[in-house]
């Protein structure tokens, strides 16, 4: 490392700046839970300090990368022995609640769960929600543009942001702390940081939009016959319920097979003999009225024999044990171990042909390979797991080609919600033209010229060279 120890303990004290196999004994990220190889780890409490070991960084040109809740998919977070990691954990705060305007403010350390739970505490929601949710970091969440399973009804974590505050690499605090719903005055500068994965700057604090409460939740996991069938109930759900329509994640029938009746993790709530599986959520305010209306939405699509089998939550237990399938990834890594796993959006109208030539294109390359496919169909999102039996880097290759290559004529996108970061750089140019790949240049190096923040992530470090 080009910055001295010395240095960062005389800004956040000793306690705070861990070395050898205090780092080492860290992982880079949950899905390698490779070891951190980065020379030092620092701590700081706060903005200030945040900016005062940045701006030594810049003195010495010493590069940095963020570590908030290490749940990333993508090697954002990946380093390497010359490298600072800049850890998010002391900056954990809820700094403020405002019921009235329907915000908090809170540091980026903080956990996503303890932000939701906070907001349902002064009667408000904070909307978005994923299987990470203990883990992951509103820092990170925003560095990604996290999505989730409430997209279809609340949007991107960019749309949860109202303001934040900013860490430049020369050290420089950018304190965009809006709350107002409407504020035109000038560049929304806080959309420089968000889903540009902490190379344009670190995100210490941000001011968050909640939403109203929405007491009534009814879940339902449902059967498809067909891929038509399951386009129809989306488009049948969207009109039924409106704006009650919570989330829509449907789930392969091999993904539904291997967590329930082949790794034997969850009781199947319904037959594992269908084609699709959906689970449905309807939100509102009125539980009588909510539960009328869901009813009746499901009882339509059952006419229509869009749905076939059908299993209605009774109780926040049997709600938790249907969510719960959906968000077993951990048996999704034992049942394909080793998995190469991908997150790509494209037209709905595409995706059963698209999956259909994968699966025959990844046999006829390895014969015994799996594809195992669920995703937020109402956002277009599709995560894809493979196994082929090995992880080595040419077949890494061999298989993003397969998964990758056919987007570009969709109009589909390399990366839905997960991010860029190091794995899918080289395919960066396969969804985003030349001039967007010039400007993203021209932002990193007019706002980091020594590329410091999270080099190599999204943009080849070779821009530095």
């Amino acid at each position: 490392m080009k910055i001295t120890l010395e240095a960062l303990c005389a800004i956040v004290g000793p306690n705070h700046v861990l070395t050898g196999s205090d780092v080492t004994s860290r992982q880079e990220d949950w899905m390698t839970g490779a070891p951190c190889q980065a020379g030092a780890i620092v701590r700081p409490a706060s903005t200030e300090e945040l900016s005062a070991v940045m701006r030594a960084c810049f003195e010495c040109k010493q590069t940095v990368v963020t570590h908030g809740g290490l749940t990333g998919l993508v090697h954002g977070t990946q380093t390497s022995p010359d490298d600072l990691v800049i850890s998010m954990e002391r900056m954990t705060a809820i700094e403020s609640v405002d019921p009235v305007g329907a915000t908090l403010t809170v540091q980026a350390g903080a956990p996503l769960q303890r932000v939701q739970e906070t907001a349902e505490d002064i009667g408000l929601q904070f909307p978005l929600d994923l299987g990470a949710r203990g883990s992951c970091t509103i820092g990170g969440n925003i560095a990604t543009n996290a999505g989730g399973v409430r997209v279809i009804r609340y949007g991107m974590m960019r749309q949860q942001v109202l303001g934040l505050e900013a860490v430049m690499a020369d050290g420089r605090v950018v304190s965009s702390m809006n709350h107002m719903l409407k504020n035109n005055a000038g560049f929304d500068l806080k959309q420089l940081f968000v889903g540009t994965e902490g190379v344009l700057g670190i995100v210490t604090r941000a001011v968050l939009r909640l939403q109203p409460p929405t007491p009534s939740e009814h879940t339902a996991m449902v059967a498809c016959p067909s891929f038509e069938a399951l386009t129809a109930l989306l488009a049948q759900m969207g009109k039924t319920l409106g704006g009650g329509l919570g989330a829509f994640e449907v789930m392969w029938q091999n993904y539904y097979q291997l967590l329930t009746e082949t790794l034997g993790r969850h009781t199947p709530p319904i037959s594992t003999e269908h084609p699709y599986y959906v689970i449905i959520e309807c939100l509102g305010s009125d539980d009588a009225r909510s539960e009328a209306q869901f009813r009746d939405a499901l009882e339509q699509a059952m006419e229509a024999e869009l749905i076939i089998d059908a299993v209605i939550a009774q109780s926040s237990t049997q709600r938790d044990g249907l969510w719960a399938i959906r968000e077993d990834i951990e048996g999704l890594k034992e049942g394909l171990h080793p998995v190469l796993t991908f997150d790509v959006s494209l037209p709905i109208a595409d995706m059963e042909r698209y999956t259909q030539t994968l699966e025959a294109r990844l046999e006829a390359s390895w014969p015994d390979s799996q594809l195992i496919v669920f995703g937020h169909l109402g956002d277009s999102n599709l995560h894809i797991s493979v196994g082929v039996g090995s992880k080595e880097p040419a077949v890494r290759r061999a298989v993003e080609a397969l998964v990758y290559e056919p987007l570009t004529a969709l109009g589909g996108s390399i990366s839905a919600e997960h991010g860029i970061g190091l794995e899918k750089r080289a395919w960066l140019g396969s969804c985003r033209n030349e001039a967007e790949i010039e400007l993203m240049q021209t932002l990193k190096k007019s706002l980091d010229p020594f590329g410091l923040l999270n080099r190599g992530k999204i943009l080849d470090e070779t821009l530095f060279e």
